[in-house]
């Protein structure tokens, strides 16, 4: 029979590759909980650098330096997916990683990402790929979207489609690339599971919320969700059911669709905190950066309830330039990741609205 390593105690340093506000706010959670963290990320005043406690500085690809950033630190973990698998692996042969290789390997390529959801049990839009000219004359899912099966994000790399000509036209001008054609799906809404899963097998998952986006970005999250129960019992279930098969230790999102029909339909997931879970910083009993942290330390999972109704809002480009007002509001919790330059599309911060009305209705 298999021994669970010990718990990390307090003073233990947790590494965290990258360095943009995730790993920011997974920092501040660990400080909390007596912690260090240790960045490595290759700019120089990244989001996470600013609060830690250490950062390398160096590229993904330098495996010497990674090997020496894990040798330094008692757990790895990272803070965003896209993270060469590679450089995983080369921290792995030095510390432990918690999620390793293994969650981003499928979470970096969304076909491998949907044929994993399918192998088990985890329902989704049909799909097809788009990888070569013999795939792309049998494509028969229109109307559609196609998407770069790996780096797309926040909406980029990705093109609709309505009949074989535009499809014919989108995989050009993205490149040619290695793509998947996903049906599009007549959702009444979008949600996501959040799923906490500790070294012992221990998991938790966090309330279900309602997102909503525009131009491919998270603008809003609201919680609790407006939601027949057996909804939410699906959604619940499948991120449940996708931690334990990636034997996750850490934290991971599944985004969903919700269709009219009364489906959860799983889009992607993100092996790590996530955009949508913001909410919990200010409005649940753990947040999910705790959460995050209590898992890969071996701690136990904290409580996951609603202390009160919010939305969180993202504040992108110069939205960041409400912060005054939003100082003023009793009802805005602000959080500001420390980011120098404002530009369009890029996440500045958040606002979390407690005793938030209902989605669709204006900001406080």
């Amino acid at each position: 029979m298999s021994v669970r390593p010990a718990p990390l105690p307090p003073g233990s340093t947790i590494g965290i590759l990258g360095g943009g506000q995730l790993g920011r706010m997974t920092a501040l959670a660990a400080a909390r909980l007596g912690y260090r963290c240790h960045i490595f990320a290759p700019e120089a005043d990244s989001p996470a650098a600013l609060v830690a406690a250490a950062h390398t500085r160096a590229d993904f690809d330098d495996h010497a330096a990674l090997r020496g950033f894990a040798a330094a630190c008692d757990v790895v973990t990272y803070e965003f997916e896209n993270v060469p698998e590679e450089a995983v692996l080369a921290c792995a042969d030095a510390t432990p990683v918690r999620p390793g290789a293994n969650a981003i390997h499928f979470a970096q390529h969304r076909l491998r990402e949907k044929d994993f959801f399918r192998r088990h049990g985890i329902g989704t839009a049909e799909y097809q790929p788009v990888t070569s000219d013999a795939e792309l004359a049998a494509a028969t899912l229109f109307p559609g979207i196609l998407k770069t099966c790996r780096d797309g994000y926040d909406g980029k790399g990705q093109a609709r489609v309505g009949d074989r000509a535009a499809l014919v036209a989108a995989w050009a001008s993205l490149g040619r690339r290695p793509c998947i054609l996903e049906a599009t799906v007549d959702f009444a809404c979008e949600v996501s599971a959040i799923v906490a899963r500790g070294l012992d097998g221990a998991a938790r998952c966090f309330p279900i919320g309602i997102n909503a986006h525009r131009d491919g970005i998270l603008r809003t999250t609201t919680v609790p969700a407006d939601l027949a129960p057996a909804i939410v019992a699906q959604a619940e279930a499948a991120g449940l059911a996708l931690a334990r098969a990636l034997d996750l230790v850490g934290l991971v999102a599944l985004e969903l669709f919700v269709t009219r029909d009364g489906r959860v339909l799983a889009n992607e997931m993100a092996p790590r905190p996530h955009n949508s879970g913001h909410w919990t910083m200010d409005a649940c009993a753990t947040s999910q950066f705790e959460q995050f942290v209590r898992a890969i330390c071996g701690l136990p999972l904290g409580p996951v309830d609603v202390l009160t109704p919010s939305r969180m809002e993202n504040l992108i480009g110069d939205d960041v330039a409400r912060w005054p007002a939003l100082l003023s509001d009793p009802a805005a919790r602000l959080h500001l990741y420390g980011k120098a330059e404002a530009r369009p599309g890029r996440k500045m911060g958040h606002v979390n609205f407690l005793r938030a009305p209902s989605p669709g209705t204006s900001s406080p």
